[in-house]
C-alpha cells in the first residue's frame, strides 16, 4: 500500500532565502480550502523562531487542522531550519536552503522531511521567488514515495505597509514520475504583503493570498494568511 500523494496544508507559505541574525519572531499562519463536493479544510500553526547566526534561522511550531463539521485538533510538531547560502545582492540570484522535519500526532504517518533550494532575484521594485521542494515520509505505516512540490511569488514593492503581487503553490506527486492531472494540485492567485515598523527592532509583517485551483486535483479556492511579530 502506498502513501497518499502530497497535499500541502492551506496555511503553507512561500519561504524566503534571507536570514536576520539575532531576530526573534512569533509566527502565526492560517488557511482554509474547499472543493464544491468536499468539506472545508482549515489549518494553521503558531511558532517561535530565532536567527541563531547570520546564515541560520530556526523555528519550532505546533500545527492544527480542522474539517468542516468537526472540532479543531492538534496535528503535528514541526522544526523548520532555513540557511542563507549567498549574501543578498552578491549574485544576480540570491540562494537559500530549507529543511523541515515534522512529527505528526498520528504515529502511523511516521516522520516527514521537506528540503529544497530557495531562489530570489529582483528587477527594480519587482521581487521574484521560486522554491523547489522535495518531501519524504519515514517510518510510515504505508510505503512512502518521494514527492515534488514548488512555490513561487512575484511581489511589487509599492510601499512598506502595502505591497502586492501573485503567489503560486503546487504538488505533482512523485518527484521522478509526475502524477496524472487529477492528482496534481496547482494553485495561484493575488497576494498582498506589508510591514509595520514599531521601533527598537520590532515590527509586524503580514502576507495573505486568495488562490484559485488550476488543476483537477487542487481545491477550487484557498485563502491563506501569515502574521509575524518580530523583536
Amino acid at each position: 500500500m502506498q502513501a497518499p500523494p502530497l497535499r500541502a496544508a492551506p496555511s503553507d507559505y512561500v519561504f524566503l532565502p534571507s536570514v536576520s541574525y539575532g531576530e526573534r519572531e512569533l509566527d502565526f499562519k492560517a488557511g482554509s480550502a474547499r472543493n464544491p463536493d468536499e468539506p472545508r479544510r482549515s489549518a494553521g500553526s503558531l511558532g517561535f523562531g530565532y536567527g541563531v547566526t547570520q546564515r541560520w534561522f530556526t523555528e519550532i511550531y505546533g500545527k492544527y487542522d480542522r474539517l468542516q463539521g468537526e472540532g479543531l485538533r492538534f496535528d503535528a510538531w514541526e522544526w523548520e531550519n532555513k540557511f542563507q547560502v549567498t549574501e543578498a545582492g552578491e549574485y544576480p540570484v540570491d540562494l537559500g536552503f530549507i529543511l523541515e522535519l515534522e512529527r505528526p500526532k498520528d504515529r502511523s504517518e511516521g516522520y516527514e522531511m521537506r528540503v529544497g533550494p530557495l531562489f530570489q532575484t529582483e528587477f527594480a521594485r519587482l521581487q521574484l521567488n521560486l522554491n523547489l521542494l522535495v518531501e519524504r515520509h519515514f517510518q510510515a505505516a504505508s510505503q512512502p514515495d518521494t514527492e515534488f512540490g514548488y512555490q513561487w511569488q512575484a511581489k511589487y514593492r509599492w510601499q512598506p505597509r502595502l505591497e502586492y503581487g501573485l503567489q503560486g503553490f503546487g504538488e505533482v506527486a512523485k518527484w521522478n514520475r509526475w502524477g496524472s492531472a487529477d492528482t496534481q494540485t496547482h494553485r495561484l492567485g493575488p497576494a498582498v504583503f506589508g510591514k509595520f515598523a514599531m521601533g527598537d527592532r520590532q515590527a509586524i509583517r503580514y502576507n495573505a493570498a486568495w488562490l484559485f485551483g488550476v488543476s483537477a486535483g487542487a481545491p477550487e479556492h484557498t485563502f491563506r494568511i501569515q502574521v509575524e511579530y518580530e523583536f
